[in-house]
């Protein structure tokens, strides 16, 4: 069981990294969130039925691990610190290549966590019924929400928010 977690895993890591991308701003709270998604994927692990692709299960856990994770965040007292160093690797991190990658992260960030469930797997071409599944809305609630989504994401780049 453990090795077929593994390899799963491996095939699929980019989907945790994506969503702390998505979710969590701070880089070093990336990578501990990073770690946290990876647990709560080998917790429930064993419920997982084979029923759809891991790929979309995998997508169910990760972002309900996330919006249980930003819910407990909320209401918590936030400290941060912020140096020099922290400044600085910001400012290298955006090379001119990674600018609209940078926008777009941006805007989905702004959105509500559905919302940003939603875009991020539209943007990784899971179909409206797969989308729906994990999301836990209609399939044409999905398509209505896609479509209000992608308007809003164009309009606030357009405006350069």
């Amino acid at each position: 069981m453990e090795k077929e977690f593994t390899e799963l895993l491996y095939q699929n890591q980019g989907i945790v990294h994506k969503i702390c991308s998505l979710y969590f701003n701070n880089r070093v709270d990336k990578e501990d969130y990073k770690q946290e998604l990876i647990i709560q994927l080998w917790k429930a692990f064993p419920s997982f039925n084979k029923q759809s692709k891991f790929s979309t299960w995998m997508y169910r856990v990760c972002l309900n691990a996330s919006i249980d994770i930003l819910r407990k965040e909320k209401s918590q007292p936030k400290f941060v610190k912020i140096d020099k160093h922290s400044i600085e690797a910001t400012a290298e991190s955006n090379p001119d290549k990674n600018q609209n990658k940078e926008k777009l992260y941006q805007v989905i960030n702004g959105l509500s966590e559905i919302d940003k469930a939603i875009i991020t797997l539209y943007l990784d071409e899971f179909s409206y019924k797969e989308i729906a599944g994990i999301v836990g809305i209609s399939e044409s609630n999905t398509g209505v929400k896609i479509n209000r989504i992608k308007s809003l994401i164009l309009k606030s780049i357009e405006n350069g928010k």
